[in-house]
């Protein structure tokens, strides 16, 4: 049987497969529903397979083939204790590797370059790459982390719109479209609050990038704390290595015009992205591996 060799990229949002034979050739491609394994296992579980899954049916193979398949999945929560084992152990794959979806976004953004890449979307991380070697920063969830990230930055618009209905800050045109969006009760918004994952404060964050553009007073104050502590992030990841930067997400090239002009002249182009990362380690790693127990 040939080799199958596929690539997943498991984010806040959605979850991306790319299946490859064994000459690095992308023959199936997937796309499922957020995976995000710290704060919604379960659901992150399900729609890494069923990512899969759909990569399998795009390139014409039987999805039963996952069992001998050789995975490298980036996913978001990797970094903390015990996600990593509970969730290898429950994944339909015949040899699986999980990394954080930072290795895989760098990997992918600057190919064989050194440089940093700043992962913005609804969580954050930050890393910088020396030859193989990838150091990253950040990524450490909702909850405690992922300063600037757009689940972050989405609270934080709920909380200003609470602010501004209690009369405790000024509010503005971006405060009141937000409590519209709850039939202008401060109630709802707060049920909403009670329950929502993170991609669903995300959901806020590109309103407020685009109030920002237009000059709306409260968004431009969020935007600008948020991409104040990004620069504090980049600071440190191109402090050791090539000034060479790359804006990944949802949010990388939004926030781009609100970085320091020291960060901007270093933004380049990714060459690739995450799921091209995530493609290339599975090659890379699985193959050296198959060969060494051959």
């Amino acid at each position: 049987m040939t080799a199958i060799f596929i690539g997943i990229d498991g984010g806040g949002t959605s979850c991306r497969a790319a299946l490859a034979d064994g000459d690095g050739t992308v023959v199936g491609r997937g796309r499922s529903g957020a995976a995000n394994i710290l704060t919604d296992p379960d659901g992150g579980i399900r729609h890494i397979v069923e990512a899969a899954e759909a990569a399998c049916a795009d390139a014409g193979i039987d999805k039963d083939l996952l069992v001998h398949a050789n995975v490298v999945l980036g996913l978001a929560g990797a970094n903390v204790d015990g996600t990593v084992s509970a969730t290898v152990e429950r994944l339909p794959f015949g040899q699986c590797v999980v990394e954080s979806d930072a290795l895989i976004a760098a990997l992918g953004a600057l190919g064989e370059k050194d440089g940093a890449a700043a992962m913005l979307g609804t969580g954050s991380v930050f890393a910088s790459k020396n030859g193989r070697s990838v150091r990253t920063i950040g990524g450490w969830g909702f909850y405690v982390g992922d300063q600037g990230s757009g689940a972050v930055l989405g609270r934080s618009l709920l909380q200003e719109t609470l602010l501004a209905h209690d009369r405790v800050r000024t509010g503005s045109a971006l405060t009141q479209r937000v409590l519209e969006d709850f039939d202008g009760d401060p109630a709802k918004l707060v049920a909403f609050a009670h329950d929502a994952l993170p991609g669903a404060y995300a959901r806020y964050a590109p309103i407020a990038f685009e109030f920002a553009a237009d000059g709306d007073a409260v968004a431009s104050r969020i935007v600008k704390e948020a991409a104040a502590q990004v620069d504090e992030a980049i600071d440190v990841i191109l402090a050791s290595t090539e000034p060479r930067l790359c804006l990944l997400g949802g949010l990388g090239k939004l926030y781009e015009p609100w970085l320091k002009s020291e960060h901007r002249a270093c933004v380049v182009p990714p060459a690739g992205d995450a799921l091209d990362g995530a493609v290339l380690l599975a090659i890379e790693r699985f193959s050296m591996r198959n060969k060494a127990d051959a």
